[in-house]
């Protein structure tokens, strides 16, 4: 009765996948003319927006619950919480991935701005073809269940100080081998001709490149994530979506803060582990309400959070 009032207005999949694209395109546009007014965000600023997209992604749960009722709408929202978290952990990798090929502060931006529209594209297309594989072979979602299982526990006992390695990633090589590659900057831009004429893809374009498929691997941890949680096609796009997007602010509010949130990772970790074991607890049909499971996610991610704020670092190990 409730979620029959709630439903103000009725809107096909067609009408809802239309009103994300146009938002998506005007908060894109509007993201974009930031970024060519100021090239260096500032922690205020980055707070700011970040609010904005943490508010449109709230709204337009919200637009789902009118719509699609109260179960797809707190799947949508479970899905957005666990991504926007794991989304925390792109920060971690950026930063590395920055600081290693010497980019300057001022085209941070720029970088991030091209890198995150790749991982946009890249998650679309594994997300569309997760959902045929689904449709089509029901018990791959138990094959999900395992990895995420094996990711968590992985994730949980890898040590999270690591530098990034540029021959372990193939964008590296393969631009090294095939694409003729400048040394510079360029001034921020993805191409510059040499003397000779012959034109160049700079450092910018390279890192570009890297961060736009780095996300590939965060990617195969959380759209099977996301089936964990819904098997909603337009939940799992948009939750998925609207927590990358905003990723460039998010950058900038926590790259002088990453440290901060020592234990993040192992909550996310123990989320992983947690929704694994939850599509796999369906081969016996076991299923919890989706009201718990997102109260679940909820104390484990608030709890890791509050659990880097409030507890003080120990003493690095000292050299004598």
């Amino acid at each position: 009765m409730t979620t029959a009032l709630l439903r103000i207005w009725y809107l096909g999949d067609a009408e809802l996948y239309a009103v994300f694209t146009l938002v998506l395109l005007l908060s894109l546009g509007l993201d974009y003319w930031f970024l060519k007014r100021h090239t260096k965000m500032t922690t205020r600023a980055a707070l700011s927006q970040s609010a904005a997209w943490v508010t449109l992604a709230v709204a337009f749960g919200g637009l789902l619950w009118m719509t699609e009722g109260r179960p797809v709408a707190t799947q949508y929202y479970s899905a957005y919480l666990m991504e926007y978290s794991l989304s925390m952990d792109n920060i971690f990798v950026f930063v590395l991935i920055l600081s290693h090929f010497s980019i300057s502060e001022k085209h941070y931006g720029r970088v991030l701005f091209y890198g995150i529209l790749m991982a946009i594209v890249f998650r679309l297309i594994f997300i569309l073809l997760g959902v045929v594989l689904v449709q089509r072979f029901e018990w791959i979602l138990y094959v999900f269940g395992a990895f995420l299982v094996y990711t968590g526990y992985k994730i949980l006992m890898t040590d999270g100080d690591e530098d990034f390695d540029e021959q372990s990633s193939p964008m590296y090589k393969l631009a090294r081998r095939y694409l003729p590659l400048s040394p510079d900057e360029g001034g921020g831009k993805m191409t510059v001709r040499d003397a000779n004429g012959k034109r160049l893809f700079t450092r910018v374009f390279l890192v570009v490149a890297i961060i736009g498929t780095t996300d590939i691997v965060f990617a195969l941890d959380s759209i099977p994530a996301a089936f964990g949680i819904t098997q909603h096609t337009l939940a799992i796009i948009t939750s998925n979506v609207l927590a990358v997007i905003g990723l460039r602010a998010m950058f900038f509010m926590l790259m002088h803060a990453v440290d901060r949130f020592r234990y993040l990772q192992q909550g996310i970790s123990f989320v992983l582990m947690f929704i694994g074991l939850k599509m796999l607890a369906g081969i016996v049909n076991f299923h919890l309400p989706t009201e718990l499971s997102l109260a679940i996610i909820v104390v484990i991610l608030g709890g890791s959070v509050a659990m880097s704020l409030l507890i003080p670092e120990n003493n690095k190990k000292t050299t004598s």
